[in-house]
């Protein structure tokens, strides 16, 4: 996984409440076998709309998401935060998340921020009113700069930390490397070995 320091460029103005993982990817997408390629499916449904939001060349090359409150409900498919990743974000802002979602995004370096409500309508503002407005949403300092917004957002060490070094739940694992392999040693012949 890459490490997640800071994320900054132009953002989609999504603003949707409860778009649920069926809407952010379909389920005929889930056919494939592969961990790659899913960033065209990202609300392809919804792309058939000639004037939906993310068929706009304006926002062309965003980075940041912004969405509405209880963004990824739904299905607990993890294809959906890698066809966001995929479609190029590297950060999801919203008021709410679905646990699920977020837990999901976690795990493969998506950024989720949760910021209050007005905040986040004030950056859709700002986004809608001229598309080339950029975000920054910087892990380290825990902040997101805006167009009037200078906030902090809320991240735990230990997702800070995975996110800051590129672990996922391999990555953490490995970090225990020397010690798995003592713990082998020491087990008998007849068992199973991971060496």
């Amino acid at each position: 996984m890459e490490a997640v320091k800071v994320v900054s460029g132009k953002a989609l103005p999504l603003g949707f409440s409860d778009v649920d993982t069926d809407q952010i990817v379909p389920s005929d997408a889930l056919k494939r076998i592969e961990r790659t390629g899913f960033g065209p499916y990202l609300f392809s449904e919804w792309k058939e709309n000639p004037d939906f939001v993310m068929n706009r060349s304006e926002h062309e090359g965003a980075v940041v998401l912004l969405a509405g409150e209880n963004f990824g409900c739904g299905s607990s498919r993890e294809h959906a935060v890698w066809a966001v990743q995929q479609a190029g974000f590297g950060a999801v802002i919203a008021p709410s998340f679905a646990d699920i979602f977020k837990n999901n995004c976690t795990k493969n370096g998506v950024l989720t921020v949760e910021l209050p409500e007005e905040v986040v309508n004030k950056l859709l503002e700002a986004v809608r009113e001229d598309p080339d407005t950029e975000i920054t949403v910087d892990l380290e300092a825990r902040t997101v700069e805006g167009p009037g917004v200078n906030e902090t957002f809320e991240v735990d060490d230990f997702t800070r930390h995975r996110l800051l070094n590129g672990l996922d739940d391999v990555g953490l694992t490995l970090n225990n490397e020397e010690d798995i392999a003592k713990f082998e040693k020491t087990r008998p012949e007849y068992l199973p070995s991971v060496l």
